[in-house]
């Protein structure tokens, strides 16, 4: 089968596009002919070697896919063959990646795609919508009535998040460059802010005069100065990406006000908590409640090319890749 591995963990360069034996499911996988396929950031932590996870070598590369089982293990049910799945935790933990013709997936990282649902649209918002749901209600227990506050909210995961936070009932305060308003607005989002503004947070305390509930930037600039001025006390900080230099803590202002931080990545959600987070998305998917901006589509022979332009961190919206 065709697919995109590398022999050895360096830069995007070692990418190779090549025949490799197609895999063998064991009795609890199922194998599915790959369709679609995303690129996400972490695809290149892992492909070089700064996010450190069992690698097994030749290692295919990639998280996610949406596809067709094509087999089924002895004891991998209720799939059949011909099912419209998706996925998207390969690529970690000795498991190998989704960039090939044919992936093994375990049984229980394996969800059954909603009739309708546009692939493209399914494997685009795979992994951000994933990240969102931990985010919301594993790690900051969100529920409905209360205000969040989203940083990047016109990124990838931060649309999600929106969406998502809007679908559970709570009021989303988000901040983007003023370029990128109409789209937070479209996804949902009840205040619009600009986070260059260099009064911001008393913006943020006009919306909502009692704090938020939770602060979470996505997109890694984590202003903590700021998330400790407009959380309200109790409240949370949720981490999941870090921009250089490191941000600043002001520790004063957040344990004297008993804000709790918690910081988490998706690979190292349990494959019940990614279950749970793939039904939710699979009914707003059924609800229409899901979109995505898709920047590019290209051929698998391109992924070192994807991974570079992952890597300069100017891609805005999701790149896919169609083996």
């Amino acid at each position: 089968m065709l697919a995109a591995y590398v022999e050895r963990l360096g830069s995007a360069d070692l990418i190779r596009v090549g025949e490799l034996p197609v895999p063998r499911p064991g009795p609890t996988d199922v194998l599915v002919e790959v369709e679609t396929v995303a690129v996400n950031p972490v695809d290149a932590l892992v492909r070089s070697g700064r996010y450190r996870t069992p690698v097994p070598l030749p290692f295919v590369v990639g998280r996610d896919l949406v596809g067709t089982v094509a087999a089924v293990g002895a004891a991998a049910v209720p799939f059949r063959t011909g099912d419209r799945v998706w996925c998207n935790s390969l690529g970690h933990e000795g498991r190998q990646g989704s960039f090939a013709r044919f992936a093994v997936v375990p049984v229980d990282r394996l969800y059954r795609l909603p009739d309708g649902v546009d692939p493209w649209l399914a494997v685009a918002v795979a992994h951000p919508a994933g990240t969102a749901y931990l985010g919301w209600f594993v790690h900051a227990r969100l529920r409905a009535g209360q205000t969040v506050l989203v940083g990047g909210a016109a990124g990838n995961v931060g649309t999600a998040a929106t969406q998502m936070a809007v679908a559970a009932g709570a009021r989303v305060l988000a901040t983007a460059r003023p370029g990128d308003h109409d789209h937070c607005k479209a996804a949902g989002a009840d205040v619009v802010l600009d986070y260059r503004d260099p009064v911001l947070a008393d913006h943020v305390l006009a919306a909502a005069p009692g704090g938020v509930d939770v602060v979470w930037d996505t997109s890694g600039h984590n202003d903590l100065d700021l998330a400790a001025r407009v959380c309200r006390p109790g409240g949370r900080v949720l981490l999941t990406a870090a921009k250089r230099p490191a941000a600043k803590v002001p520790l004063a202002g957040l344990y004297t006000r008993d804000i709790t931080v918690a910081g988490f990545v998706i690979s190292r959600a349990t494959a019940t908590d990614l279950a749970a987070a793939a039904e939710l998305v699979n009914g707003l998917h059924r609800e229409g409640r899901l979109t995505a901006r898709i920047t590019d589509e290209l051929p698998l022979a391109a992924t070192a090319e994807a991974h570079r332009r992952i890597e300069h961190g100017a891609l805005r919206g999701r790149l896919l890749l169609h083996p």
